[in-house]
């Protein structure tokens, strides 16, 4: 029988524990050499919607992007889990724009913003969500551009036998040095398909990235435009923002995925339980135990690893921060 995950990450109400996340990471280089590491980093897991940016490679590997004139603000949007706020839709509006391709293309489903202000906009403007409003229609954007530019059908581009998602498929395969094909598969929320991979092999594919010209001008893209991957509130925004040099984008469940350019580094890290508040301050703790910072950066990393907890009067009344 296979151990636990150790405990990553917990919550204090008062003076005692109240509730444990536990979970795994693994820090890894190009050739595979894990630097850090947590739990059981062999184990497969979905990294969901952490690895846009190894979705978006076909898209500037085939020319793509620069075909249709993609901006390093577009190509952010492409590798986004977007708030739906008023410039991302502006941004993934550009992106379908330039390839000839309209919402009605899109094939990842309607839902409100993610952001409060938007969907409040929305609603008081008498409108309903569209799909551009979904979080991932930057990366469906990018998609159907990709289709357009190699001559592909667009109608049901999101499917798991489409050439588009093939053609994903290879790339997330070559580039984690795994049989995608061998690998479990399931539907993420926007309607694509998402392969189960170790975590080591994960990580060491965004180390990889870093290699690679086409990965360069991805991770150059959301560090120049951190709020086009995520949003004003969140998590993958405010930390970039705060530490210029990192590049990290959350997945669904509990998961964060990027890299540390720099210092030649990927890293993939899962929360067992799928909770975001225990995954953001392991990652950020996780980081802050590499020897590749400067002060100044360790000093703004720092506040991302605990936080205190208000109750509804904004009174203190506990703690979230990492454990291992």
């Amino acid at each position: 029988m296979t151990a636990p995950n150790p405990v990553i990450a917990e919550i204090l109400r008062g003076p005692m524990i109240e509730s444990r996340h536990r979970g795994a990471f693994a820090v890894s280089d190009a050739t595979g050499h894990i630097v850090k590491q947590t739990g059981d980093v062999a184990a497969a897991f979905y990294p969901r919607s952490a690895i846009k940016a190894f979705q978006a490679l076909p898209l500037l590997t085939s020319g793509a992007a620069d075909r249709f004139g993609l901006t390093p603000e577009e190509i952010a949007l492409c590798c986004s889990s977007h708030d739906g706020e008023a410039e991302h839709v502006r941004v993934a509006r550009a992106i379908l724009a330039k390839a000839g391709n309209t919402e009605h293309d899109l094939e990842c489903g309607a839902h409100w913003p993610t952001n409060g202000d938007a969907m409040r906009a929305l609603v008081k403007a008498g409108e309903q969500p569209g799909a551009i409003h979904n979080n991932c229609s930057g990366k469906h954007g990018g998609m159907l551009a990709y289709a357009r530019h190699k001559g592909y059908d667009t109608r049901g581009y999101v499917k798991p036998e489409h050439l588009v998602q093939r053609d994903i498929a290879k790339a997330y395969g070559d580039i984690c040095g795994v049989d995608v094909d061998a690998a479990p598969m399931g539907i993420d929320g926007c309607s694509v398909p998402t392969w189960a991979l170790p975590i080591s092999n994960v990580a060491q594919g965004f180390a990889r990235l870093i290699a690679m010209p086409e990965g360069q001008r991805i991770i150059a893209a959301v560090r120049a435009f951190p709020f086009m991957v995520a949003g004003s509130t969140r998590f993958d925004t405010k930390i970039m923002q705060a530490v210029p040099r990192l590049f990290i984008k959350v997945g669904a469940e509990g998961v964060f995925c990027g890299c540390v350019p720099h210092a030649g580094l990927g890293f993939a890290l899962k929360c067992d339980d799928g909770a975001f508040r225990g995954a953001e301050v392991a990652v950020t703790e996780m980081l802050l135990e590499l020897d590749v910072w400067t002060p100044e950066e360790k000093q703004a990393l720092a506040p991302f690893s605990s936080r205190v907890l208000k109750n509804w009067r904004k009174l203190e009344v506990g703690l979230e921060r990492a454990s291992f």
